[in-house]
Parts: C-alpha cells; sequence; structure tokens
C-alpha cells in the first residue's frame, strides 16, 4: 500500500461517524482539522428539480418540517468516498445552506470534499435521480456515487 493510500484511508477513517459513539466521547474526540485557507468559501447548492424533488418526497412521506437535507460523504465506492444524501435532524455543528426553500446542512468535517458541490435531480431518459457535480473530485466513478480527491 502506498503512502498516499494510507493517508486516503486516514481520511476515510476520520469521515466515518459512529452513530453509537455518545455525544460526550464525540465532544471530546479529535476530528480532522479543516485549513480554513483550503476552503472556499463556495456554497453546497441545489438545483431547483433537486429541491422540488427533495420537498415533493417530504410531503410524499408526511416528514416533519424540522428535517433537513444533509449532504456527506463516507469511505467506500469504486473510487474512494461515497456520497450520502438524506432527511435528518440539524445539530449544533451543522453549516446551513439554503436553496429555494429547502436547508441543505453539511457536517463541517465533510465541507472540505463538497464546497461547491451541486446536487441536481434529472428527471429524463438518460439519467432520473439525484446527481452530484463536485468541484473538488479529481476521479469519478462511473455510476457517479463515489469520488477522489
Amino acid at each position: 500500500m502506498s503512502m498516499q493510500d494510507d493517508n486516503l484511508d486516514d481520511v476515510i477513517s476520520s469521515l466515518i461517524d459512529s452513530d453509537e459513539e455518545d455525544k460526550d466521547a464525540k465532544a471530546t474526540a479529535p476530528g480532522p482539522l479543516i485549513d480554513k485557507e483550503e476552503l472556499t468559501g463556495e456554497p453546497v447548492t441545489l438545483t431547483e428539480r433537486a429541491a422540488k424533488q427533495v420537498e415533493k418526497i417530504r410531503r410524499q412521506e408526511g416528514l416533519d418540517k424540522n428535517l433537513y437535507l444533509r449532504v456527506a460523504v463516507e469511505g467506500g465506492g469504486c473510487s474512494g468516498l461515497s456520497y450520502k444524501l438524506g432527511l435528518d435532524h440539524r445539530t449544533d455543528e451543522d453549516i446551513v445552506f439554503e436553496n429555494y426553500g429547502i436547508e441543505v446542512i453539511v457536517d463541517p468535517k465533510h465541507l472540505m470534499y463538497l464546497e461547491g458541490i451541486e446536487v441536481d435531480y434529472p428527471d429524463g431518459l438518460d439519467a432520473r435521480g439525484f446527481t452530484f457535480d463536485n468541484p473538488n473530485a479529481v476521479e469519478n466513478c462511473g455510476c457517479g456515487s463515489s469520488f477522489a480527491i
């Protein structure tokens, strides 16, 4: 295994949140440091189509308005990191971006991998479902659900 693979393993390990950890352990556990100079300040955005689809899902499922759209990454996939998208409760640490009336939440530890990403929802013959256009990715898998930086 190369030094670069070791670094990627460390990054992936630091991104995977364990739901079994209690809040006190999480508060004291050191997380990956984000170098503020590396952040571009670009928001995580939804297209209008994606925002409409999120609202449609929320209505159809009768979901609580206190659930926000979480965009995250986790280790895995053929390119190293996979996108996670789902409705979740907001924490005090989350960074919030609003698009077309939908509040998108991102854990600050994931932001360095997601800054500038655009989530879309094409609804045509060629593609259907949520897609991710990530300017940080240097490599994407064929299905578009994982990437490498």
